[in-house]
């Protein structure tokens, strides 16, 4: 068990944004000198932020699942990084909603998003430069024995099935957890790549079903979130979500607020990383 630890990571762990090194690679960097260490600003985005600005209230992370030994946290993703021209236009409108919901977290981070919003290059670099996910499955708990039955699986239903398409998050959307702990401020695809989206989650909710794990949302609405609350606060939210964006310049219906090409699926199981299927550019 303890050299599955190493590999897999601690199952209790929440965090999607990192991964471990699987026990070969630990085991072959001690045959080598280390190279020294990169900046710490690159290992840690919270090292961007003065001192002055570390503050931070302590939050309450709850899981929706207890943690059991053995057992390591599954999530199936299409990973999403917003473009540099995009940015500037996302991060007024957080600014704006931040201003009437100072309560905002940064998406997986402990760190009020009014601290960020002090300085649009921090608010840029940390809050919008970091990876986002389109969920594909429920994030779920699976036993160590299913992990290359379902990572296989995955491979052989999606590997060859999909081609590159755009995919346009068009709105802002607010979504709350299913026990209600949290409230998302996100972006949702409602039209160009919706249907091939829809179509990936079936293929893996029948790999879901076959490993007897719960299978997704009905009528999924694909999306990234972006911030984070405690509480149920969607009333409110999205009152202020709908004020701000009367107030934006008005833009097409059909114009999205930003657009990024599918590149690919990936599977975490723990804090290790699989890719599932990766189209090349």
């Amino acid at each position: 068990m303890d050299a599955l630890k190493a590999c897999y990571g601690d199952g209790s762990s929440d965090s999607d944004s990192e991964a471990a090194p699987s026990c070969t690679t630990k085991a072959r960097s001690e045959e080598f000198t280390l190279l020294p260490p990169p900046p710490i600003s690159l290992l840690d985005p919270l090292s961007l932020l003065g001192s002055q600005d570390l503050e931070i209230g302590q939050t309450t992370r709850v899981r929706s699942f207890p943690h059991v030994d053995g057992n390591y946290v599954l999530h199936v993703y299409i990973p999403i990084h917003i473009s540099s021209s995009s940015k500037k236009e996302i991060a007024t409108f957080l600014k704006k909603v931040t201003s009437q919901e100072p309560n905002l977290h940064v998406v997986d981070i402990d760190l009020p998003l009014k601290v960020l919003c002090k300085s649009d290059e921090k608010l840029e670099q940390v809050a919008l430069g970091r990876e986002f996910h389109i969920s594909l499955g429920r994030t779920v708990p699976i036993g160590v024995h299913q992990i290359d039955s379902v990572v296989s699986m995955l491979r052989q239903k999606l590997q060859t099935r999909h081609h590159s398409y755009w995919i346009d998050f068009n709105q802002w959307e607010v979504f709350v957890n299913d026990d209600h702990t949290r409230t998302f401020l996100s972006l949702e695809v409602v039209q160009g790549g919706l249907v091939e989206i829809t179509k990936q989650i079936e293929l893996i909710n029948a790999i879901y079903k076959l490993h007897s794990l719960p299978e997704f949302y009905k009528d999924p609405r694909p999306h990234i979130s972006l911030a984070w609350a405690l509480g149920d606060i969607s009333h409110s939210l999205k009152n202020t979500v709908n004020e701000v964006s009367k107030n934006c310049v008005a833009k097409s219906p059909n114009k999205s607020i930003f657009s990024c090409k599918f590149k690919g699926i990936e599977c975490k199981i723990g804090k290790k990383i699989y890719t599932v299927c990766k189209i090349s550019d």
